[in-house]
């Protein structure tokens, strides 16, 4: 019975931490997918004015507006880029690339983006009990 205990403890710690944080992902492999992905609407520093976003009608999110930014956990940012917008209650003109991209690579994207939010992103820190 108490290797059952265990193996339940254990896959739930596994679950529970899947989708809590990307920090430790590839920050710099994040930049190279960014610079393919994302800089064209969204810019190269981030700041959402990319060359295509001249011809959206909603401006693409501006990566380094800390204020908006902080205000969504790492899967939300997760959802949005795997999904697209519409997914999210946001712009149809966010694409999905989760058909392009591994969930490896989103975490990575995810990580480079939290790198441009001034102020910086702080995960919240889970509560002792």
């Amino acid at each position: 019975m108490k290797k059952v205990g265990l193996l339940t403890v254990m896959a739930l710690g596994t679950v529970m931490l899947s989708g809590v944080s990307v920090r430790a992902q590839n920050q710099a492999e994040g930049r190279k997918l960014y610079a393919s992905y994302c800089a064209t609407c969204h810019g190269d520093k981030g700041k959402g004015d990319g060359m295509a976003a001249k011809s959206l009608p909603a401006k693409p999110t501006d990566h380094t507006n800390g204020a908006v930014m902080n205000l969504h956990n790492d899967k939300f940012l997760m959802d949005i880029i795997s999904k697209g917008g519409s997914a999210v209650g946001k712009s149809s003109f966010m694409p999905s690339w989760g058909g392009a991209l591994e969930e490896k690579q989103i975490r990575d994207l995810v990580a480079f983006i939290r790198t441009l939010a001034v102020p910086a992103y702080k995960p919240e820190a889970p509560t002792a009990k």
